[in-house]
């Protein structure tokens, strides 16, 4: 099997895994989010530093925490992930996993926007067309609903600026990872002793329960892996259509089966992210293709130097 076909099938799986995860957490629905994400940042912590110890790559963890400024952009991307993980959490107890899937819709969106504003990185008109249809369907659902998605502005906002910060880290992806929730494993301890003091912990309390409690690492950690390896060997055009499972997903979970209500203001609105999506990933296969076109016309071109006679005349 071909490096890319193994890169398309993780990138599947760790999409799928995301996808499906609301119909996980609604299992935990009488578990409160704070104590969900915390047993989901214990347990993260202990099978990362598993993989890397297998690795044999647990002193990585150590240079990582070297220098005052990566602490502080480690910190700011922990920061960001631990919102966007109870946010989600959030969401599929209340009933409103289908403006969690709305959010994760719009987030390649709103990381273009992102990478505009911070990085300065330029936009094109399709770039920018999709960005504005998307800003359509966030104004038609405050107005149709009386208010602002908020769940789904969080959540694409908090994982764009996640995004941005974790290009300025030069670490490895588990690395990287496993020093994010190592960062703020103190305070979701202290949160986890505090329930248990206060006869409120949920782990122990019967076995389907704290296994669930103790697979929110796994379920975390794997699809990271997954997408890992996927992006060493995928185009990140390729990479960017095929992460609108998880949002696809996400949805037929919220609507088929957890039944959440699908209102008019909702169909328009997911009708222009839809439309958002497909203007955003056509342009972005489109603008890969004709990278790929400049690169091989360029390797023709220095093939042809390369084998140039001395006297400068070409080849017949």
């Amino acid at each position: 099997m071909k490096d890319a076909t193994k890169g398309i099938l993780a990138m599947v799986g760790a999409c799928t895994i995301w996808g499906l995860s609301p119909l996980f957490y609604k299992m935990l629905a009488h578990v409160p989010p704070p104590e969900v994400l915390s047993h989901r940042t214990l347990w993260s912590v202990i099978f990362f530093a598993g993989v890397l110890a297998f690795q044999r790559r647990l002193g990585e963890l150590g240079t990582a925490f070297r220098g005052r400024r990566q602490v502080g952009v480690i910190a700011l991307a922990a920061a960001m992930i631990s919102v966007n993980w109870f946010i989600f959490i959030l969401s599929i107890q209340i009933g409103r996993a289908t403006e969690a899937s709305l959010g994760y819709y719009i987030f390649p969106l709103m990381t273009v926007l992102v990478g505009w504003m911070w990085f300065g990185e330029r936009l094109g008109a399709a770039q920018w067309g999709a960005v504005a249809l998307a800003a359509v369907a966030v104004l038609v659902l405050t107005i149709g609903l009386g208010v602002a998605p908020w769940i789904s502005l969080v959540l694409a906002t908090s994982f764009a600026i996640y995004g941005a910060l974790k290009k300025g880290l030069a670490l490895g992806p588990v690395v990287s990872v496993t020093c994010e929730i190592l960062i703020f494993l103190p305070f979701w301890l202290i949160l986890l002793g505090w329930y248990h003091a206060t006869g409120q912990g949920h782990f122990g309390t019967g076995w389907l329960t704290s296994l669930l409690l103790i697979l929110s690492g796994p379920l975390t950690a794997m699809p990271l892996i997954l997408f890992s390896y996927a992006a060493r060997r995928v185009r990140l055009s390729t990479v960017g259509v095929l992460q609108y499972i998880n949002p696809t997903l996400q949805f037929f979970c919220a609507v088929l089966a957890f039944g959440e209500p699908f209102t008019l203001w909702h169909q328009i609105a997911f009708g222009l992210i839809w439309t958002a999506v497909a203007i955003f990933s056509a342009a972005a296969l489109s603008q890969d293709r004709a990278a790929r076109r400049a690169s091989t016309a360029a390797l023709g071109v220095s093939a042809q130097v390369t084998n140039a006679p001395s006297d400068g005349s070409a080849k017949p």
